[in-house]
């Protein structure tokens, strides 16, 4: 029988094989995702739900269709310009990431597409593995004119440098997945349909060590990035409800 959250979650979809590697699916209506505020909020608390599932071994975060992430309903999010109302979606935007790093397993990032809404999510993931269809960039932030800081900023830094990252978040601009792997964000690209299998073959690989090694690992690895977050993102998210507050007053 499969745990209750399985099914509790709007836009995410679940499956596990029977060695213990859970796959994370993002959709809507069965179909590439938007990503809305039920998924900002939903996000997190699914999260928790994995981490405390012992039977998973093995995390494979992917998106649904040819899509990993490019559409947003900004609306959605509610009126982000509200102190109160920001520092919901300010403490859903950390949780997310914290909890991305210290699940106690490996995540393996699927991109299945274009990553070109939280991108980060993939960034933050133990092993990656891109379609050679991907794409990745920040469409929402330079469009709407909001800036970056809900760890944007962070992970693509630590993963490219200063100045790729300035270019990316200024410009809106996009990178195919093989300058993505030349960068290093990602760790290997495959043939388009190839790139789920390949993500879940990695995934049962790690789900096989011992647990208390992969929870181990996985701290290890994480520590400095999730230093990083703890340090600016609370800040940087801060910045971003500035802008969101100056577009609602010049829109008034």
């Amino acid at each position: 029988m499969s745990p209750q959250y399985f099914d509790r979650y709007e836009n995410l979809a679940f499956e596990r094989t029977e060695d213990g590697v859970l796959t994370l699916r993002f959709h809507s209506a069965g179909g590439p995702v938007t990503f809305t505020g039920t998924t900002h909020e939903d996000l997190p608390r699914a999260l928790d739900d994995i981490a405390h599932d012992g039977e998973n071994r093995a995390l494979v975060l992917t998106g649904t269709g040819d899509a990993f992430m490019d559409a947003i309903d900004g609306d959605s999010l509610g009126e982000i310009f509200k102190p109160a109302h920001w520092e919901k979606i300010r403490r859903e935007g950390l949780d997310v990431l914290q909890r991305l790093l210290t699940l106690p397993m490996p995540v393996i990032g699927v991109a299945n597409g274009p990553a070109t809404v939280h991108s980060e999510y993939l960034l933050l993931s133990d092993v990656h593995i891109a379609s050679e269809r991907a794409t990745y960039g920040d469409y929402p932030h330079p469009t709407f004119g909001i800036t970056a800081g809900d760890g944007l900023q962070v992970v693509w830094e630590e993963a490219v440098g200063t100045a790729r990252t300035k270019w990316l978040l200024w410009t809106g601009e996009t990178i195919d997945a093989a300058t993505a792997q030349q960068w290093g964000v990602v760790n290997e690209v495959v043939a388009h349909d190839r790139a789920y299998s390949r993500g879940l073959e990695i995934a049962r690989t790690l789900a096989a060590k011992p647990a208390l090694y992969r929870s181990l690992q996985k701290q290890t690895l994480n520590q400095r990035l999730l230093r990083r977050l703890v340090e600016a993102v609370p800040y940087g998210m801060a910045l971003e409800g500035l802008t969101a507050a100056d577009l609602a007053y010049q829109a008034s």
